[in-house]
């Protein structure tokens, strides 16, 4: 496999460290190739990450990504995945209903996780998870790919260096016409919940700013493309986010839309501060923000890192998104650092998720929070 010639300036992945202690090279493992393809290529971008073995029930699927990967084993047995002794990292990108039974089995077999978003989709699994993680003290990192990448990283970095101030409220959307993933994954219809699916973005990230939610009110509909498929979840959702001390949250989920790519982006996430204001966009790689003396100032970092994120000049999969949260999941488990976001913030969003879901069942019914995660166990 040769590595992409140009990496961007500025991130922290490269190709690998073959200097780097061996227990600082962490092989990965992937079940679920549909989604888990991107995430082997992408490991050659990192450091501390190769790529060892990837896993799926399609034959046809397994034939595809070995010509990508030719030097990564391929299987169709989970179990033989997960006793390859080179694997240190099991990648899912299963669907949703198969994450938790997955991840318990990497647990067990000594395996840390990285899981691709959301780790699960109901409360009994969650517990299910969390025990299993409590008794063999293996880690995981919830593969929110938004956070990482190049905007969000930049507008989180200046969130934490204190420019915008203190958070008052947070607005996010992720809105995406979906006709392509229903072919793609037809078992959306009826094994999950839109709010677990492409929500789990601005929901996601109004959790990151605001930190833990008190109280969801939620509105849902079924456009035109959810009934034509029979879609038993909504794909429309409005949410408004209320937390302890008053501060508020708005997120919006449409995936049945007509797009409008020169006036909105699939994912935006805007910040009202006390000292600034900020807004990061996906997939124009924009951050847009106050300066001190008031200007906007817009960062463009398009032309520089589409290559890396991208794979070419189309917007495209998630290519650097996945190797900067390997990357740094791989330095986490080196170091012994904390990582995020890790098993318990994914549970407390999937609780934050799931209030969305009951709300907008409920008309808009307020739905605390806090409820929910007392009966997941970490309240």
């Amino acid at each position: 496999m040769s590595y992409f010639p140009r990496v961007a300036r500025g991130v922290h992945s490269y190709p690998p460290d073959e200097s780097a202690p061996p227990a600082e090279r962490y092989g990965l493992g992937v079940v679920g190739l549909h989604e888990g393809r991107t995430a082997l290529l992408a490991a050659y971008r990192t450091r501390n990450v190769r790529p060892v073995v990837g896993c799926d029930l399609n034959p046809d699927t397994l034939a595809e990504v070995a010509a990508d990967v030719p030097d990564v084993a391929m299987t169709t047995s989970y179990d033989e995945l997960l006793a390859h002794e080179g694997v240190d990292i099991v990648g899912v990108y299963t669907p949703d209903h198969r994450h938790g039974e997955q991840i318990i089995a990497a647990f067990e077999a000594g395996k840390d996780v990285v899981c691709t978003k959301p780790i699960v989709n109901d409360l009994a699994t969650a517990r299910q998870v969390l025990a299993a993680a409590r008794r063999t003290g293996r880690r995981l990192l919830v593969g929110q790919s938004t956070r990482f990448f190049e905007s969000f990283r930049r507008q989180r970095a200046a969130f934490e260096r204190g420019e915008v101030g203190d958070v008052e409220v947070v607005e996010a959307h992720y809105t995406h016409r979906m006709d392509w993933y229903y072919h793609r994954a037809p078992w959306i219809v009826a094994e999950t919940d839109w709010v677990y699916l492409g929500m789990s973005h601005p929901l996601d990230l109004l959790r990151w700013y605001l930190g833990p939610i008190h109280t969801v009110s939620a509105l849902g509909g079924r456009s035109a493309l959810a009934r034509r498929h029979g879609c038993a979840s909504f794909d429309i959702y409005s949410v408004n986010a209320h937390t302890d001390d008053g501060r508020i949250g708005r997120a919006y989920g449409h995936y049945g839309m007509h797009e409008l790519p020169r006036a909105r982006n699939s994912i935006e996430c805007v910040l009202y501060g006390s000292g600034g204001s900020s807004l990061a966009q996906y997939h124009d790689m924009q951050y847009i923000h106050t300066a001190p003396d008031g200007t906007e100032v817009v960062e463009d970092m398009l032309y520089e890192y589409r290559h890396y994120h991208f794979n070419n000049e189309v917007h495209g999969m998630h290519y650097g998104e996945f190797a900067n949260y390997l990357q740094y999941f791989a330095e986490a488990l080196a170091s012994g650092a904390d990582h995020s976001p890790d098993l318990t913030e994914g549970i407390e969003t999937l609780c934050l998720m799931e209030a969305v879901r009951r709300s907008a069942h409920a008309d808009g019914r307020p739905v605390p929070v806090a409820e929910l995660l007392e009966e997941v166990g970490i309240g």
